[in-house]
Parts: structure tokens; sequence; C-alpha cells
């Protein structure tokens, strides 16, 4: 006879901290290898597709439920840095590739790829950067603060972004992002404070391992989710894919050497998470609410813009390690 007491057996449940605390221990390496994983899989990936809301509310639940909401309220108190950050993260991605756009002609582009990169310079900072930042042992709070803000917004401030970068004529379903975004953010906040009132802070730093490694398991679903029909193109259409895989790595490159250019005055961790914020865009959102509306070359590169978001973080640990290693108290000041 079957008995759901079961499912829930120490040892199981044992077993499972185990496995996803080691996931975590290698949590970089773990989001480069889950991309190339999820183009292994391409016949799993219409199955997973669905699956893709499901790992964009774990990433808001698990981001609000680390948060230091004491230093977070401490930002909101001073709100220069905060404002400064979500400013740099709205705009600033639209401004480098509308400068970008007006340098090469957007007659020079293939419709779809110009769509993507207005998707892409429009949307909010990909939810994951303050686990990355987590990840490198930064501190996350204004990286989760900027990212969390510039998210509530984007309803209303990405529509005219993409009209400013592509032209009037998209299709853009305002009122579905926003329902999105308020189950996302809302329903995010709600879960995450539960989890916080029964657990604890302190049980939850010690879940640390346990949490990255879930992440890392998100990633790998949102992976296989968002490589549908990628091993095809790059079979029929290498020049394309590696045209898209170009421009995708060119402006998480240029995001991040700006923002650590141009914002000298912030610490070191933090200009190089804004940077990081700045190239690393949130498209599956955008991509969602356009549903079929959505070019077969724009959803490529959505696609194809998923592997600096997967790869950077591991590429970049070492510069990251030598950021914090010679960050100092005043620097955080």
């Amino acid at each position: 006879m079957w008995r759901p007491a079961l499912l829930l057996r120490p040892s199981m449940l044992a077993y499972l901290a185990s496995a996803l605390a080691l996931l975590g221990r290698y949590g970089t390496q773990g989001f480069a290898l889950s991309i190339f994983l999820g183009l292994a899989l391409p016949q799993f990936s219409a199955a997973a597709r669905p699956l893709l809301p499901v790992t964009i509310f774990c990433f808001t639940t698990v981001v609000f439920m680390r948060a230091d909401f004491g230093v977070i309220a401490g930002l909101v108190r001073r709100p220069a840095k905060l404002v400064a950050t979500c400013l740099w993260l709205l705009f600033v991605p639209a401004l480098l590739i509308a400068g970008a756009l007006a340098l090469l002609g957007r007659e020079a582009l293939d419709p779809g790829l110009l769509l993507g990169i207005a998707i892409m310079g429009a949307a909010p900072p990909i939810m994951s950067s303050p686990a990355v930042a987590i990840l490198y042992g930064f501190e996350p709070s204004l990286i989760i603060a900027g990212v969390i803000l510039t998210t509530i917004v984007s309803p209303l401030i990405a529509p005219l972004l993409v009209d400013f970068l592509a032209g009037a004529a998209v299709p853009l379903d305002r009122l579905a992002l926003t329902l999105r975004l308020v189950l996302f953010i809302g329903g995010g906040i709600v879960v995450a404070a539960a989890i916080r009132r029964w657990l604890g802070a302190a049980r939850i730093r010690e879940l640390k391992p346990n949490l990255d490694g879930f992440g890392v398991l998100m990633y790998f679903i949102f992976a296989i989710a968002a490589m549908d029909g990628v091993t095809r193109a790059a079979i029929e259409r290498p020049g394309q894919v590696a045209l898209f895989l170009g421009v995708a790595f060119l402006i998480s490159a240029i995001g991040l050497a700006s923002a650590w250019l141009a914002l000298r005055r912030f610490p070191r961790s933090e200009r190089f998470m804004i940077g990081y914020g700045t190239g690393q865009r949130n498209m599956g959102l955008l991509v969602a609410a356009l549903g079929a509306g959505v070019p077969p070359t724009t959803y490529l590169f959505f696609a194809l813009a998923q592997f600096p978001i997967y790869l950077l973080p591991w590429l970049l640990r070492g510069i990251a390690a030598r950021i914090r290693r010679r960050e100092t108290p005043a620097d955080s000041a």
C-alpha cells in the first residue's frame, strides 16, 4: 500500500539536501554545464517550456528569501545610490544599443535580430544577478534592490524602450506583462516571507549551499526549455548562429565594461554586478508577453543570448575572486 509519508523520510530528505549542496559548491560550473546539456537534450525542450514561468517564480522567491532587508532599508533611506543604480539598469543598455544601431543602421540588420536586440535593451536585468553575486561572495543587497525595482517598473518602461529601439509597430502586450510581474514578484514576496518566518534568517544562511544548488537546478530546467530549435539552427544555419552569439556576447561585454569604467564612485563589487546586470537582461519576460508574435529569428536570438548568462558566471569567476580579495571596508562605506 502506497503511503505519502514515505516521500518525507529523513533519509530521502538528507540525500536531496546533500545533492543540492553538491550542486551549490560547483555553482558557476553548473551554470556553464547546464546550457550545453540543454543543447544535448533538444527532444525535451517542448515538454520543458511550460516550466519557464515556474523557474522564474523560483528565482524570484529565492532572491527575496535570501535578501538582507535591513541593508535594503538603509539603501531606501539614503536613496541616491539606489536611484542611480536603477536609472543605469533601466536606460543605459537601451542607450548603448541605440548608439550602436545609429552607427550600423537598422536596415542593415535582420528584422528578427533587430527586434531581439531591442527586447534585450528594453528588458530588466536578469533575475539571477543576485544569485551570481552571492556565488561570488559579494554583498547582494544593491543588485537585489535594483533588479526588483527595475522589474516592477518594466511594464511601463519596456514597451517605450522597445518602440524607441525597434520602431512603434511592436506587438507588446503591456497588460500580460504587468500580470506576470505581479504574479512573479508579488507571489515571490509572499512565499519568501512565509519561508523566512518559518525557517528564520540564521537557518536560511546555513542552507546557502542547498539554495545555490537549487538555483543551478532551476537554471538547468530553464536551459532545456529555452534551447528549443537551437541545435537544428546551428546545423542548418551556422553563420547566423555565430553572428547572433557574437552580438549577445558583445552586448554583455560592453554592458560590463561601461559600468566598471563609468561608476567609479561605487565599490568594485557593486559596479561589477551593475555591469553584469547591464549586459544580462531578462528577455524571457518580454518574449513571453509577445507570445506567438515572436518571429523565429527573434526567438533564436533570445535562446542564444542565454549563453553569456550561463557561461559568464564561470568565465568571470577569477576576476570576481580578485575583486573580493581586494575590496576593503572603505570601499563599501
